[in-house]
This record gives C-alpha cells, sequence and structure tokens, in this order.
C-alpha cells in the first residue's frame, strides 16, 4: 500500500502550536499590562541617554530577526522546541509513544471484533433458516389454496393464499436483510484481516524507527539541527520526526474508522429482532450510507469489490468458512515504508 499524499500539519496545528499561541497571547497579555501599569516610568526612562541607546539597541535588534529570514527561521526553530519540551510534559506528543498506543488498541479492536463477527455469524444463520422455513410454509399453504380450489372451499383457499402472500412479502424484507448483513460480514472479515497487518506494520515500524530515531537524535543533535536551520538546509532530525507524525496521523485516522464501523455494527445488530422478523430502517440506512460513501482507508479499492460480491448470486458466502487471521507475507514490504522514502 503505497503512502497517502497527506498535508503536512503545520506548527500551530499541533498540540505544541496551542501552548505556544497560549504562551504567545500570555506574554503579550503580560507586556500590555507593564506598558499600561509603567507607562510613563518608562517614557521617563527612554528620555535619557542611557535608556535611547537600550531603546535603540532592542529596536533594532528587533528589525534584524524581522528582515533577516535565518535569523527568523532560528527564533521560531527555539521557540517550537521550547513550546514541544512544555507540551511534551504534559500530553504524549512523542510519535513512537503514540503508536505504541496505538498497538495496543488495535489489539483490543481486533479482540472486539473477532466477537461481533461471531456474534453476527450467529445471526445470519439464524436468519437463513428463518427464510427458508418460510419458504417452505409458503409451498405448503400455496399447495393447500390449490387443493381448496379444487374442492370449492373458497374460505380455506383465501385464508392459505393471504398467507402465502403475507411470508413471501415477509420473505423478501428478510433477503434484504440478509444481504445488508452479509456486506456487514464481509466487512468485518475484511478489516479484521487489514487490523491484523496494520498493527503488525506498526509493531515493526517502532521496533526499527525507535532505534532509528535515537542514532539520528543522537548524530543530529540540537546545535546541528539549528546550523540546518540556518543555513536553509534540511533537518533530518525535523523530517524524521514528520515522517514519523505523519504515521501516527495514517494510523490515528484508521483506527478511528475501525472503531465506528464497529459501533455502526453494532448498533446496526441491536436494532434487529429476528424473532419477529423486523428492523429498525436506521439501523439499514446507516449502513447504506456507509457504502455511499467514496473512501475507506482501512479497505482502499477492497471496498467496491466487497460490495459486488455481496450484491453477486455467484459469489457465496461461506458462513461456516473460519475468520482468517493474517499475516504480512515474507519479503512484502511494510505498509509504512515509503512514508520515508
Amino acid at each position: 500500500m503505497e503512502a497517502p499524499q497527506m498535508k503536512p500539519k503545520s506548527f500551530w496545528q499541533k498540540p505544541e502550536g496551542v501552548t505556544g499561541l497560549i504562551f504567545m497571547v500570555g506574554v503579550l497579555g503580560a507586556l500590555g499590562f507593564v506598558i499600561a501599569t509603567f507607562g510613563t516610568a518608562i517614557m521617563s526612562m527612554i528620555t535619557t541617554t542611557i535608556g535611547l541607546v537600550v531603546a535603540l539597541a532592542v529596536l533594532g535588534a528587533i528589525v534584524f530577526m524581522a528582515l533577516d529570514p535565518r535569523m527568523r527561521n532560528l527564533i521560531f526553530y527555539a521557540y517550537k522546541s521550547v513550546m514541544r519540551a512544555i507540551t511534551g510534559m504534559f500530553v504524549q506528543i512523542d510519535p513512537i509513544g503514540i503508536l505504541k498506543t496505538y498497538v495496543e488498541e488495535l489489539q483490543n479492536n481486533l479482540r472486539k471484533m473477532n466477537k461481533q463477527i461471531s456474534q453476527l455469524r450467529a445471526q445470519m444463520h439464524k436468519l437463513k433458516e428463518l427464510i427458508v422455513n418460510n419458504e417452505r410454509e409458503i409451498s405448503s399453504n400455496l399447495k393447500l389454496a390449490g387443493k381448496a380450489k379444487e374442492t370449492n372451499k373458497r374460505n380455506v383457499m383465501i385464508l392459505k393464499s393471504r398467507r402465502a402472500g403475507r411470508l413471501k412479502d415477509s420473505n423478501m424484507r428478510l433477503e434484504e436483510l440478509y444481504k445488508k448483513m452479509e456486506v456487514l460480514y464481509r466487512v468485518l472479515t475484511k478489516m479484521y484481516e487489514n487490523s491484523q497487518i496494520l498493527a503488525e506494520d506498526i509493531k515493526d515500524q517502532v521496533t526499527v524507527k525507535e532505534q532509528e530515531r535515537k542514532a539520528i537524535h543522537a548524530s543530529h543533535g540540537a546545535m546541528k539541527s539549528a546550523m540546518s536551520v540556518i543555513n536553509g538546509d534540511p533537518d533530518q532530525r525535523a523530517m524524521f520526526d514528520m515522517a514519523m507524525e505523519n504515521i501516527t496521523e495514517d494510523v490515528a485516522n484508521k483506527v478511528g474508522e475501525m472503531e465506528r464501523f464497529m459501533e455502526m455494527s453494532a448498533n446496526f445488530m441491536d436494532s434487529v429482532d429476528l424473532q419477529n422478523g423486523v428492523f429498525e430502517e436506521e439501523g439499514m440506512q446507516m449502513l447504506e450510507q456507509w457504502e455511499k460513501e467514496s473512501t475507506s482507508l482501512l479497505l482502499g479499492e477492497e471496498k467496491s469489490q466487497l460490495l459486488l460480491q455481496a450484491q453477486s448470486d455467484n459469489d457465496v458466502l461461506d458462513l461456516d468458512a473460519p475468520v482468517p487471521e493474517r499475516a504480512r507475507q515474507s519479503g512484502n514490504k511494510n505498509q509504512y515504508d515509503s512514508f520515508f522514502d
């Protein structure tokens, strides 16, 4: 799977950016308070020779930093580093640490999904049995109606014909429900497969990149990174961290999609009353809305194929097949390797 074209987040969109914004507002507020409170004293000091020299020196430094791009980059780099360090004291912003958390979350979700697949399979078996029994009863009622017609038993004929008609209408709705359940089953099993590989890929990235990150940070210290920023050269440490952040964001989106679909599936199954052969339209509409959505991060191009398989009469779903346990094929590339190209 190729790396998706992800737009990098700006500094201000990250948690440390929020800290930086709050810090900046605080500094401006404190500066405004000082000017308002001690404005007269400051103006008196500026009128002196020493005060004027200091004021001009500060103004000159500000103008220099504003006009010189290398100095601007250096100041902003230092500012970002400080805000990141402060934010890291309260919030987990280390991509490696975040990915380790996602691995645990994925493992928990896989266990829940496996259980959900088993419950859905049991419901589908019951639904199929109900449809088959209805078909038998339809056939039986039609035969009785035919015999009643031959013997001029009009009341019996009408009764059995109407009974067969009601069962036929019921089976049409149950067949529609079964098709939706089949979509659900196929998607859940495919998500289960892909999520197993996703968890394995994340584990590999954490193992490999944790050591690689230590090496890069050791060989590209803060001073070397600052010099790279001043000279306008790519900062390898920053580029590596950006790639790791992109992986974290991609995994977050996929885990979020997985959890949303599991929640929707649970709501759909809870709305089905097989004993009375009814289901809530809202659950059906939610599934249909998902089918119409254009993309799926976890399924990719497989989504449209799964929907076609569910609608095909030739591709019969084997409910007795075990839930697949998948691992990445040996020699296959980790889906996140391309993030570092």
